[in-house]
């Protein structure tokens, strides 16, 4: 069990309604592990590599799905379409990605690395791996895998509670 998000204090009065045990309440323990990695990962990333986590969020996709279009970097990875453009603008500038217009739809792009974002990425992958070993030493193989699962299972029931949209 991690350790409590802050010193044990009394109970709350009744009166002032019902809080959350941060300690037990899944949707915060969830956001805390991710927002504290996320964190540490730009920090490494954007020293070491130059790229911030969203951007090797973006790069580490395109690497397992070349000329995808945004829309799809969107739906895999959970975030709006603003981020993502302005990150793959970002990204095209430095010569780390292409994005190429569909000559059968307009309004439709491919987004692939180029060669040099590729370098970046193959680079990167070493530390996001080791990082994710670091986090899971503390479990064993078979709970490496429960956990997987778990976690799978969450996100396939996302839409509980998104409405079905899956954000």
């Amino acid at each position: 069990m991690p350790p409590p998000s802050r010193p044990r204090q009394k109970p709350a009065p009744a009166e002032l309604g019902q809080t959350l045990d941060l300690d037990r309440y899944v949707p915060a323990i969830i956001t805390f592990i991710a927002n504290k990695l996320s964190n540490s990962a730009t920090a490494l990333y954007q020293r070491q590599f130059g790229v911030n986590v969203t951007e090797w969020r973006i790069m580490s996709l395109l690497a397992i799905e070349p000329e995808i279009p945004a829309s799809r970097i969107c739906h895999v990875i959970g975030f709006d379409k603003g981020p993502v453009s302005r990150t793959l603008a970002g990204l095209e500038k430095r010569g780390l990605v292409s994005i190429r217009t569909d000559p059968n739809d307009g309004r439709s792009h491919s987004i692939a690395l180029t060669a040099k974002g590729r370098a970046t990425h193959d680079k990167v992958i070493v530390a996001a791996l080791e990082r994710e070993r670091r986090l899971l030493s503390c479990l064993s193989k078979d709970e490496r895998e429960v956990l997987i699962g778990l976690l799978r299972r969450l996100h396939e029931n996302l839409g509980a509670v998104t409405g079905g949209t899956g954000a």
